[in-house]
């Protein structure tokens, strides 16, 4: 049975920066140009905005942290560290604890791993996402495959945990392009990798061209093929799918930052449009941060960082516990579906087990090798 996440809470900051907006990205984000004022302003808006948090949660254990984006290897090492600092001295670390940071394999940025590694990040997570020239053009990314090489080189020597995503069932992709790539991204040598199906979002510079019919992703049935053949390759190198999209070479390897999330532990949403689960009076309350960085600033100045904070329903936290849970291969406690009415002996979560795309053991459900692939499915079916 996984720990529950009892009393911790990790951290999420936001950095909204990127050199290049890709035009498949729906995240908060904004080009990095000219804006070194309003950076340093964000900084120490994040600081302030982590100090009002801290005191409104009460005394916590850190579990974790996470530098998420947009492109958080832009930001100044200094200015990590100083995060990283703050996050300390606020709450008592529960020993040694993951801090990743995400980043983007350009030369410039690897030039930079062994500063923001001295500034405390020790998990780096690169999202390389193609390795043929080709196909970084097509996903609007500004590097080329040799550089994703000779960074995935670099940060291996400056951080002990390295993750790198991928794309697959992108437009043209074949079964054989993909299991060639994925082989050859097996030789880089990472102990975790996130392969991501490439999803249309319709208000993207894909989801428009999608519209046009100018571009055209993979059909269903080849995207599952290229779901099935990710599992294969990546299952006899060693690494296990422990979440959907996410592949671990060993227990060891497995994100901590997310499977707390995953397992409905408190975390703080810091910078812009960041989002935060935290239990305030015994509730569990989402929070959601201004999304403009002008907002966000002008709100933590003020103390009003969120443009939502509400406390969920019991329905409504089980809900989102469930969607979660059912991700990973811990699944999900049936005693944290309470208030959903959900029964292993009646109705439509019998009917998922007797159909085996659930399985249950020591009162938890989780998803089979049948249902994770329908996953969106199978919660369909749970929940209406």
């Amino acid at each position: 049975m996984p720990p529950h996440p009892g009393s911790d809470v990790a951290l999420y900051v936001h950095w909204p920066y990127c050199a290049r907006i890709c035009p498949y990205c729906d995240f908060n984000v904004v080009r990095d140009r000219g804006r070194a004022d309003e950076q340093a302003a964000l900084v120490e808006a994040i600081l302030t905005d982590l100090e009002a948090q801290a005191a409104l949660t009460g005394p916590r254990r850190l579990a974790s942290i996470f530098f998420g984006g947009g492109t958080p290897s832009l930001m100044a090492p200094v200015a990590v560290a100083r995060i990283i600092d703050r996050a300390n001295a606020l709450f008592q670390p529960r020993g040694p604890i993951e801090i990743t940071l995400e980043a983007n394999p350009t030369d410039a940025e690897a030039d930079r791993f062994a500063a923001l590694a001295a500034a405390g990040i020790n998990r780096l997570s690169m999202g390389v996402q193609a390795l043929d020239d080709a196909s970084l053009t097509a996903l609007g990314r500004n590097h080329s495959a040799d550089e994703a090489r000779r960074a995935v080189a670099v940060a291996a020597r400056a951080f002990p945990r390295l993750s790198i995503d991928l794309i697959y069932a992108r437009p043209g992709q074949t079964v054989a392009d993909w299991r060639a790539e994925l082989s050859e991204a097996l030789d880089l040598g990472f102990e975790h990798v996130s392969p991501y199906q490439l999803t249309i979002e319709p208000t993207t510079a894909f989801g428009r061209a999608f519209a046009r019919g100018t571009l055209i992703p993979p059909d269903e049935d080849l995207a599952a093929e290229l779901y099935e053949t990710t599992q294969t390759v990546l299952e006899a190198a060693g690494f296990d799918a422990y979440e959907v999209s996410n592949h671990a070479r060993g227990e060891a390897a497995r994100s901590s930052h997310n499977l707390h999330v995953w397992r409905g532990g408190d975390y703080l949403g810091l910078g812009p449009g960041a989002h935060g689960r935290l239990t305030l009076d015994g509730v569990r309350t989402a929070t959601v941060a201004h999304r403009s960085i002008a907002d966000y600033i002008a709100g933590v100045a003020t103390d009003a960082p969120w443009s939502e904070r509400e406390g969920q329903p019991p329905d409504e936290a089980a809900e989102e516990r469930l969607l979660l849970g059912l991700r990973t291969v811990e699944g999900v406690s049936l005693a944290d579906l309470a208030a959903l009415d959900l029964s292993p002996d009646r109705g439509r979560l019998a009917d998922l087990l007797a159909d085996g795309f659930l399985t249950q053991e020591d009162n938890r459900i989780a998803a089979t090798a049948t249902g994770r692939p329908l996953l969106d499915a199978v919660l369909k079916a749970l929940l209406t």
